[in-house]
């Protein structure tokens, strides 16, 4: 489900290293290991990774917000993720 909404949102030419394709990507390694830790709770490595990945993935996002807020509003609606919490 998540590719078909990236390749709306990154061609297969465009860098692998933009913004939008490094928070998707995030975004599927989190739903792999929260997929994951609902079979085996106690593997506290995994949620250490997760804990990781979640707090670069909201760095980026922030990033993104500061940057284009237009690109921001468009990655979150198509990720279904919620925005993040500005001080």
């Amino acid at each position: 489900m998540l590719k078909n909404t990236l390749s709306s949102v990154i061609s297969e030419h465009e860098n692998r290293g933009s913004v939008e394709f490094q928070i998707f990507w995030f975004t599927n390694k989190i739903q792999r290991l929260a997929s994951h830790l609902e079979l085996h709770k106690k593997d506290y490595l995994s949620q250490r990774g997760l804990r990781k990945i979640l707090g670069k993935r909201q760095r980026l996002l922030a990033y993104l917000s500061k940057k284009n807020i237009v690109r921001y509003k468009e990655l979150i609606g198509q990720l279904n993720i919620r925005e993040i919490k500005t001080r």
